[in-house]
C-alpha cells in the first residue's frame, strides 16, 4: 500500500487509465448501460471497479504517457478495450431484441409496444419479452461475473499504458457480429416459420370460402400462433443464448490476448 506522500505522477496516470476502461465497460455493458441506468449510477460503477483493480494491476505508464498528449492517446486505447468488451456482450442483447421486432411485425404485435429502459424508449412486446429473458439467462449463468472476469483477463494481458495496434480486435468484431446475427435469426425462426403457414393455410381457406372475412380473422391468428411459438421455442432460445453468450466472450478474450 502506497502512502499518500509516494504517490507519483505514474501512478495518478496509471490510475487515470484504470478508470478510463472501467467507465467504458460500464457505458456499454449490458443490464447496466447505455439506457438501463444513469448517467451517475454508471459512472459510478466504473469509479468502484477501477479502485478495486488498480492497487492490483501493474503499472506500464511511461514517462511520455504522463503527459496531456501522451495521457490522452493511451486513454483513447483503454477507452476501445472497454467499450469493444461491453458491445461485444451486448451484441447478443441486440440479437435477441431484433428477432423480437422481426416476429412482432409479422404477426401485427408490432402495434402493442412497452416502455423499455433497456432500450431507451418504446418497443415492442415481444422484443421486451426477449429481453427479459436475456437479462434472467445472463444473470442466471453468472454473465455478470464472466464479464468482470474477463476484465480482470484485459489487465494481465494488457496493463494500464499498453500500446498496440489492435489487429485482432476486427476480426473478432466480424466474428460477434456474425455470431449476434445468427442468433437473432435462429431465435426469430420457429415463429417465422409457424407464421408463414398460417399465412398460407389463411390464404388456401379465402379461396375455398370467400365469404369469410379471413382479414380480421387472421390477425387474430396470427397473434396466437406468434405467441405460441415463441412460447414454445423460449427454453431452447434461453439454451442457445448460453452458448452463444460462452462464444462472446472467448472471442473477446483471444482478440485481448493476442493484441
Amino acid at each position: 500500500m502506497l502512502w499518500p506522500t509516494e504517490i507519483t505522477v505514474e501512478h495518478l496516470a496509471a490510475l487515470g487509465l484504470v478508470l478510463t476502461r472501467t467507465i467504458s465497460l460500464c457505458l456499454a455493458a449490458p443490464l447496466i448501460g447505455p439506457f438501463a441506468l444513469g448517467i451517475r449510477i454508471r459512472v459510478a460503477a466504473g469509479i468502484a471497479l477501477a479502485l478495486l483493480i488498480a492497487p492490483l494491476t501493474t503499472s506500464g505508464v511511461s514517462r511520455t504517457q504522463t503527459t496531456l498528449a501522451g495521457f490522452l492517446v493511451a486513454a483513447g486505447g483503454e477507452a476501445l478495450i472497454g467499450l469493444s468488451l461491453g458491445l461485444g456482450v451486448r451484441t447478443l442483447f441486440v440479437a435477441m431484441h431484433a428477432a423480437g421486432q422481426v416476429v412482432g411485425q409479422m404477426s401485427g404485435l408490432q402495434l402493442s409496444e412497452v416502455f423499455s429502459p433497456g432500450a431507451g424508449g418504446k418497443v415492442p412486446i415481444l422484443s421486451q419479452l426477449l429481453f427479459l429473458v436475456t437479462t434472467a439467462v445472463f444473470l442466471i449463468i453468472g454473465g455478470h461475473r464472466r464479464v468482470i472476469e474477463a476484465l480482470l483477463d484485459t489487465f494481465a494481458w494488457l496493463p494500464p499504458g499498453h500500446s498496440a495496434t489492435p489487429e485482432s480486435l476486427v476480426g473478432a468484431s466480424t466474428a460477434l457480429l456474425s455470431h449476434s446475427f445468427a442468433l437473432g435469426v435462429r431465435t426469430a425462426a420457429p415463429a417465422i416459420v409457424a407464421l408463414l403457414l398460417a399465412t398460407l393455410i389463411l390464404g388456401m381457406l379465402s379461396r375455398v370460402l370467400p365469404q369469410l372475412n379471413l382479414l380480421s380473422l387472421g390477425f387474430g391468428i396470427n397473434v396466437l400462433v406468434a405467441i405460441a411459438a415463441v412460447g414454445a421455442t423460449l427454453s431452447g432460445a434461453a439454451w442457445l443464448l448460453q452458448s452463444e453468450l460462452d462464444t462472446a466472450l472467448r472471442t473477446m478474450q483471444h482478440a485481448f490476448a493476442s493484441w
